[in-house]
């Protein structure tokens, strides 16, 4: 009995030092792709440009828009973001008015528009089936 909870023991430190590793050769490979002009996301949910980097200090400053700058410690900076991928042989449409993007003419209402007493009656409606 004692052998068997020895080993769960041994198995269970093994699996935590291998998962240490992973992570410190994960962090190692996005530290690695640092450089001016990479797109970054912060642990906190902040996206910039890299602007500068202090490696004695573990610093980076962020270009979060034009002219707003921002330092943060390196180890908050955790994704490096790609650009999204457009293909070039498919043009960019924009449409000429917002009411290309549902479907629907100007001069027509909108198929599934409630009027505030619908609207009123809909929501009463869905709060009695969750009682």
């Amino acid at each position: 009995m004692n052998i068997v909870l020895f080993a769960m023991l041994g198995i269970f430190i093994f699996m935590m030092f291998r998962r240490n590793k992973k992570t410190k050769a994960q962090q190692a490979t996005l530290q690695s792709q640092f450089a001016p002009g990479v797109e970054v996301m912060t642990s906190f949910g902040l996206f910039g440009r890299i602007v500068s980097m202090n490696d004695a200090e573990n610093q980076v400053v962020l270009e979060l828009s034009p002219g707003n700058l921002a330092t943060v410690h390196r180890q908050a900076v955790t994704k490096v973001v790609e650009a999204p991928v457009v293909a070039e042989d498919e043009p960019t449409v924009v449409p000429d008015y917002a009411s290309s993007l549902t479907g629907q003419d100007l001069g027509t209402p909108a198929a599934t528009a409630e009027t505030p007493d619908e609207t009123l009656k809909r929501l009463n409606d869905e709060g009695k089936k969750d009682s």
